[in-house]
């Protein structure tokens, strides 16, 4: 599947948006993806099946662009003078039939001069005169940039004074690829044969293996010795007139724009920092953790002592109800004093630094751990309010509560056993007494046995109660720690958590930027060939 320019562009900068929303890096950082160029010559003419090729003359001051365009016109379109710089805005001369549709939105309209001809043999092109790119005028270089991606072919116009020009020979290497390009080098009366064999040398050196240059002079009354190959010039911009042409530029100029744009989108990609150092944040903050929890479980064994203590004191007041009140939530609340909040928060800090030096974004790890630092308080009461409700309900071991219970049975069975063995004694003893000739009673030995017996039967399983009973204390205390373990694991598994869920964010974000990369290079797999030494291979970089 081939995938627009435009489209792509567009993903792109949804990429970056996202990228941003979710504070991974700054607009600053993604600046250059944030405004990459999207326009292409193509956009100029939407919804048009065919389109004239654009040729624009570019270069410095007084080179002489206004001139060769007015020669192609014939006729004065652009502006020529001696005042520098001359040509302050952007001359479009095109034929009759062709409608820009589309100008861009950036170029203010009386920056903007149209000169139509009907000369049916060039209507398939639209020559523009820009302005001087290496001129003192800002507004001047900034016209050039808003309509070079607008432009097919270029025309590199240089004079022998001016062949050198630092700033139109770093447009050339920064825009190369984009366009096809002609060099001129105008005004070769003024030129030595070293001066055009030196401009040919630089092409050599910024990538063009073969250059098409053309010498002209633009002088009314010329001599046999001056070189004006304007005409071949001319004839070289009609034969790229076709339709086949233009679709070859678009085709390269679109390959050339997806290539840049996966380069600026992998170079953006640096922003989210490495995979491999998100996985490192786990087992640092572990190993950070166990420290912290070491240190505040000695801490606070005294506040949980207390508090224990506490409930031991009131446990007679104390009920289901009244430990889900206001007073028992902030008893509770208490425990998580600023020292344990600090040394959290040190912990938390010391994740960051280490994101920090890993090269990871850190404005998103500390969005995604700030609501631990918030509600570690209420965590650490509602788990240990939670525990301890449950160790006060049922205190001590199941071991421990088996017993209680047989014990509370045999404190009313074996009294009752020992009292009806008693009185059996005494019916037996009385039934055998009265049938014997001389009657005989059980006697004080037996009520003294009898009570020791009953009272025996009942103390035992009363004083094992007793001493099975759990402490409250004991249960409070245990309840607390439980509590404060289960409410200390909670908050590293929870920093885990949010650690990984921030390094999937990164992989997410990652995979759809090299989904872009990947469409991006589809088409750039299968570049189409031209002929060796043609016009068109000559005049591309």
């Amino acid at each position: 599947m081939a995938y627009e320019y435009s489209d792509l562009v567009a993903e792109a900068k949804g990429w970056a948006t996202e990228v941003i929303t979710r504070s991974w890096a700054s607009e600053a950082k993604l600046h250059d993806l944030l405004n990459y160029e999207a326009r292409t010559p193509e956009s100029l003419f939407s919804g048009s099946s065919s389109r004239p090729l654009i040729i624009a003359f570019l270069g410095g001051t007084g080179v002489g662009k206004s001139t060769l365009l007015n020669r192609l016109a014939g006729q004065e379109i652009a502006r020529t003078g001696v005042v520098r710089p001359t040509s302050k805005e952007v001359t479009l001369f095109h034929h009759t039939s062709v409608k820009i549709t589309q100008l861009p939105s950036r170029l203010p309209i009386d920056k903007i001069k149209v000169a139509e001809h009907s000369d049916a043999s060039k209507k398939h092109i639209i020559w523009i005169d820009m302005p001087d790119f290496d001129s003192t005028e800002k507004s001047n270089q900034q016209l050039v940039l808003e309509w070079l991606p607008h432009i097919d072919v270029l025309v590199y116009v240089v004079s022998p004074e001016r062949y050198r020009d630092n700033k139109a020979w770093q447009l050339l290497l920064a825009e190369g690829g984009k366009h096809a390009w002609i060099f001129v080098l105008n005004q070769s009366d003024r030129g030595e044969v070293e001066q055009y064999q030196d401009f040919i040398n630089q092409l050599h050196k910024a990538g063009f293996n073969n250059p098409i240059v053309y010498q002209t002079c633009c002088v009314t009354d010329k001599t046999l010795a001056q070189i004006d190959e304007f005409n071949a010039l001319e004839a070289a911009m009609q034969t790229l007139a076709t339709e086949n042409t233009v679709r070859q530029l678009e085709l390269r100029g679109g390959q050339v724009r997806k290539a840049e744009l996966s380069k600026v989108l992998a170079s953006a990609l640096d922003v989210l920092g490495s995979p491999a150092s998100s996985q490192v944040l786990i087992p640092f903050w572990r190993k950070q953790w166990q420290n912290f929890e070491g240190l505040l479980i000695d801490a606070m064994a005294l506040p949980l002592q207390q508090l224990a203590e506490y409930y031991a004191l009131h446990s007679s007041d104390l009920s289901a109800k009244e430990l889900d009140n206001h007073s028992s939530h902030k008893i509770h609340h208490g425990l998580w004093d600023k020292w344990a909040q600090a040394r959290l928060e040190d912990a938390l800090d010391a994740l960051i630094i280490q994101a920090d030096s890993l090269e990871l974004p850190i404005a998103p790890i500390k969005q995604a751990i700030q609501p631990v630092r918030e509600n570690a308080q209420k965590m650490i009461a509602d788990k240990t309010l939670l525990s301890v409700r449950k160790a006060l309900i049922n205190p001590g071991n199941v071991i421990q509560r088996a017993l209680i219970k047989v014990a509370s049975v045999a404190e009313i069975i074996l009294p009752i056993a020992a009292m009806g063995w008693v009185g059996y004694q005494v019916f037996i003893e009385f039934y055998e007494a009265s049938l014997a000739e001389i009657p005989h009673y059980v006697g004080v030995n037996f009520a003294v046995n009898s009570a020791m017996l009953i009272a025996i039967a009942w103390l035992f399983p009363y004083f094992l109660k007793k001493k099975l009973k759990p402490s409250i204390e004991k249960a409070a205390l245990k309840g607390l720690r439980n509590g404060l373990l289960g409410a200390l694991q909670s908050i590293e598994l929870e920093v885990v958590e949010r650690i990984k869920q921030n390094a999937q964010i990164q992989e997410d974000l990652r995979q759809q930027a090299e989904k872009i990369m990947s469409a991006c290079q589809e088409d750039n797999d299968n570049l189409f060939e031209l002929p060796e030494n043609s016009p068109l291979e000559r005049m591309l970089l």
